[in-house]
């Protein structure tokens, strides 16, 4: 895919903590647009934390956030999302007593018709335009993470954080999302993704980093060489 070298979202010297304890310790990371960076490790590392950093829900304790070279560290989330940085968070964000039609209807608040919301909407996710009245929460898991991202994408976003995109996920669902998120970046969109297991989203990353402990142990283009240190990386885990 096409990228940018120049960063759109950057994180310098991120520090971050809970009720006085640290949980980020200095995470250097970048994203530029049309890049897929994956962001991966075990759980307790701090990789959604990442996350809400750079959406602006976690301010740093120290440290810089920036999105295409503006320090906005501290800027308030609301702000954030108005100039295009969009968090899908784990566990979809779906809500599951509306109709899919009503989810999206919703978003309208970002300033787009629901004319335009839908068309963009079924446009991208064929499947939700033949579920438009059906409950949200009686979809299948794949298809309420279909609908989270396409909630998400009609805000029309520069940078996209997806947080555990694969949990409680089929694999063949899994690569068919993955594959839409990698048509996403080809569209100019810094996407982030983090996960715990590896496999899915390093078929379509440009960039990986291995967050353990709060603190970046390694990064790079995700080769063979990363695929052979990650279970050290985990701790003995699978990958």
């Amino acid at each position: 895919m096409t990228v940018n070298d120049s960063p759109l979202l950057e994180l310098r010297g991120v520090r971050a903590a809970y009720h006085g304890i640290t949980v980020l310790h200095g995470v250097d990371l970048t994203v530029a647009a049309g890049q897929v960076v994956a962001l991966l490790g075990p759980n307790g590392a701090g990789k959604t934390t990442v996350l809400k950093a750079a959406a602006g829900l976690h301010p740093p304790s120290a440290g810089q956030l920036l999105m295409g070279g503006r320090d906005v560290t501290g800027i308030r989330p609301g702000r954030l999302a108005r100039a295009g940085v969009c968090l899908i968070p784990e566990g979809r964000g779906v809500f599951p007593n509306l109709s899919v039609r009503d989810n999206l209807l919703m978003m309208t608040f970002c300033g787009r018709g629901r004319e335009e919301i839908e068309e963009t909407a079924y446009d991208r996710f064929p499947v939700l335009a033949a579920r438009r009245t059906q409950q949200a929460g009686t979809l299948s898991g794949g298809e309420q993470q279909m609908l989270a991202l396409a909630r998400g994408l009609v805000t029309d976003p520069a940078v996209l954080l997806l947080d555990e995109l694969s949990m409680g996920l089929a694999p063949l669902v899994v690569a068919e999302l993955y594959e839409l998120v990698a048509e996403i970046a080809r569209q100019g969109v810094a996407v982030l993704v983090v996960e715990q297991f590896a496999a899915a989203v390093l078929k379509i990353a440009d960039h990986a980093a291995v967050l353990v402990r709060g603190r970046i142990q390694w990064q790079g283009h995700p080769d063979s060489s990363l695929q052979a240190e990650l279970s050290s990386y985990y701790l003995g885990s699978p990958t």
